[in-house]
């Protein structure tokens, strides 16, 4: 049995990650998920009354046919919140089985703060988390594990690395478990590829899922056919981690760099920086927006003449990935809410769209058009932040108002009438001062006011 802890029990994983452990298992294999509950926020009742048993449905167009395929899947042994079962956390740290690490607590997860304790658990990091985890296995005397991480930044794994040894050196841990951390185990970096929706919004197509499927399912996922895993080849991963077709591509590779690259700027870059501009639209999902002749032109423009060119020489490779993806964003199945992605857009932005933005103005002395605009509906959302009176926050768009979430020192700086160029200068932020791109800051200010005033940029 080879046995997986996976850190987040949100759709994309069981939509992706454990469906191909489901597809592995089918095939002959022996793998078992055990999810972990990252964060405090909710709870896994549905997990406990369902039997860890759920379904996925991929929709999508093949051939110029509508297919929607279901999937129930057995992979998912366990989903245990630790804050309230740290034992059996624990003990699965000391269970010789264990081989493989998955993880998705989005592109603000990996971090490192030198405030966490090792004594706290609750409020601590991912990263501060999963080096409790693997001390527990160190001390238990067994061997080390395949870290997966699948969050959405350059080198994940690798970052992933760096902030579990500043950990042991935080904590003065001993050298013994940094020798095992840093020989022992393998932090793999990855890539993921995979539109998945998720649960259903809207009430007929919940009832339509429900009786495709045979019956009620509360942990029922949607996504698209396509899907590829690619996965930096280490140790001896392909024991655990097998290659070619399971339900999703996968691809052990030495150079995870351009599937990266490729995936991250055309496909999540375009997510990015198309939702703010669709909300202040009125569009609510990203068919919606694919309908829309306007929509559409800002996102092939924005592709052609601000991203593809700095992906790869290979401009028709990825050219043709880029096709691929404009005819996934077309399936009129996934039902991909605007609102889902614009969950923690300000990281995102840094991760997606920046690398792309900074390439055009080094090579042309100016900012790109279209990634200006799309950043300037960004911070019009963001200046617009309300909190309620339920403690959230929200956004009174010209349709219609909207939760947004992120980090909350984020959504209080606007909530307190914070600057958006100020917020632009913010190092910490963007990982650098945006207003040193000549005109930026002129320009977004120039936009955020005409946004507004209910001018539309495109």
């Amino acid at each position: 049995m080879i046995k997986i802890i996976q850190y987040g029990e949100g759709n994309f994983l069981r939509t992706f990650a454990d469906y191909y452990f489901d597809c592995l298992n089918k095939e002959g294999g022996e793998y078992e998920v055990n999810i972990i509950k990252p964060i405090t926020f909710g709870n896994l009742d549905k997990f406990k009354k369902q039997n860890n048993i759920y379904h996925i449905v991929l929709r999508g167009v093949k051939n110029g046919n509508a297919v929607e395929d279901v999937y129930e899947i057995h992979s998912v042994k366990n989903a245990i919140d630790p804050f309230n079962e740290y034992d059996k956390y624990v003990a699965l740290a000391k269970d010789k089985g264990l081989k493989v690490v998955v993880s998705n607590t989005t592109e603000a997860g990996i971090c490192f703060n030198e405030k966490d304790d090792i004594a706290d658990f609750a409020g601590i990091t991912y990263p501060a988390k999963l080096t409790k985890f693997l001390y527990e296995r160190f001390n238990a005397g067994l061997d080390g594990l395949y870290m997966m991480p699948v969050e959405l930044i350059d080198n994940n794994a690798d970052e992933l690395y760096k902030c579990v040894l500043k950990y042991i050196e935080l904590w003065n841990l001993p050298k013994e478990f940094k020798a095992w951390v840093e020989n022992k185990n393998y932090f793999c970096n990855t890539l993921v590829d995979r539109i998945v929706s998720g649960y259903p919004r809207d009430e007929e197509t919940k009832k339509h899922l429900t009786d495709l499927i045979g019956k009620g399912d509360a942990l029922m996922s949607v996504g698209e056919p396509f899907g590829l895993w690619a996965v930096e080849d280490k140790g001896n991963i392909k024991e655990y981690i097998k290659e070619g077709r399971h339900g999703i591509d996968v691809v052990l590779t030495k150079d995870i760099k351009y599937y990266k690259k490729r995936k991250v700027r055309v496909l999540n870059g375009s997510h990015t920086n198309l939702v703010p501009a669709g909300l202040w639209y009125g569009k609510e999902t990203v068919y919606d927006c694919m309908k829309d002749e306007t929509l559409l032109k800002f996102v092939n423009d924005t592709l052609k003449d601000e991203i593809i060119p700095f992906v790869s020489d290979d401009i028709k490779a990825t050219t043709e990935f880029s096709d691929s993806v404009i005819e996934r964003f077309f399936n009129p199945y996934l039902n991909h809410q605007l609102t889902s992605i614009a969950l923690n857009s300000i990281s995102k932005w840094r991760a997606r769209d920046l690398p792309s933005f900074k390439d055009y103005y080094e090579k042309y002395g100016k900012i790109p058009h279209n990634l200006t605009i799309g950043f300037s509906y960004l911070m019009a959302t963001y200046k617009s932040v309300k909190k309620g009176d339920d403690g959230k926050y929200y956004v009174k768009l010209p349709a219609r108002t909207i939760e947004l979430k992120d980090d909350i020192p984020y959504l209080e700086y606007f909530v307190s009438g914070g600057s958006v160029i100020e917020f632009m200068k913010d190092v910490k932020v963007w990982g650098e001062d945006l207003t040193a791109y000549r005109g930026f800051a002129e320009k977004v200010k120039e936009n955020v006011e005409k946004i507004k005033d209910g001018l539309c940029l495109l």
